[in-house]
């Protein structure tokens, strides 16, 4: 709810922008969204490599370890993207509901409650009479406003880029095994590759979020390693 709720409100608020400043701050995926993916592919990963028992475990073991790990976040980068797609056709008709809203107010009273029934309250509180009539006036001068939601080349690259991150993401853990020969060093230099994007990822998170980069990397090292715990405890 509260992303779609900021997808809605930077789709109110882009309005007042010209079309070379949105060319320019055009993102695939934010930040947040490429960590959690990233974060979501080292999980699934980390289940197979870990459920191995390095002291027992032979190639056929590997092998198998490998072709589950690596058909597994197949599926869940597609299941993902295409969630991706649904959650981008939602947020699409709730703006298109909206805007639709704001234009058939019956007063620009009304309709400045629905613009800020669209915002976060956090931005919504900061904007006085004056701002609301701005952003009103620029959104009856959008045109050619949609009837129905649909997906934009933007939003198939999103989806692919979610399939790739969480696929891709794979490799760099279960690299170790198709290069050394000894499982037991494979699987050491395996968590060692999987604590270090875990670390990286957090650093990423915590840029983006202004929070401490560090503390951040330490917290996402500790939840992935809690998460992975958790679903091979469970049979995952």
């Amino acid at each position: 709810m509260r992303v779609a709720q900021r997808r809605i409100a930077a789709a109110i608020l882009i309005t007042a922008m010209s079309e070379d400043e949105l060319k320019s701050s055009k993102r695939v995926l934010d930040p947040v969204e490429r960590s959690s993916e990233v974060l979501f592919g080292l999980i699934m990963v980390l289940g197979f490599t870990s459920s191995l028992s390095a002291a027992h475990a032979g190639q056929a073991e590997v092998r198998t370890m490998l072709i589950g790990a690596l058909g597994c976040n197949l599926a869940w980068g597609i299941i993902d993207a295409l969630m991706y797609l649904m959650a981008a056709l939602s947020d699409k008709a709730r703006g298109i509901a909206t805007l639709n809203a704001v234009l058939s107010a019956p007063s620009p009273q009304a309709a400045h409650v629905v613009i800020r029934d669209g915002l976060p309250p956090i931005l919504a509180n900061a904007l006085t009479p004056a701002h609301f009539e701005k952003i009103r006036e620029a959104l009856f001068k959008l045109p050619g406003v949609p009837k129905h939601p649909g997906l934009t080349a933007k939003d198939w690259r999103g989806a692919l880029a979610v399939l790739l991150l969480v696929f891709l993401s794979t490799f760099p853990v279960v690299a170790p095994f198709l290069l050394i020969g000894d499982p037991h060093r494979a699987l050491r230099i395996s968590n060692l590759v999987a604590i270090i994007m875990l670390a990286m990822t957090g650093y990423s998170y915590g840029r983006y979020s202004g929070g401490r980069r560090w503390l951040w990397s330490l917290a996402m090292v500790l939840l992935g390693g809690a998460m992975v715990a958790l679903t091979v405890a469970l049979g995952g």
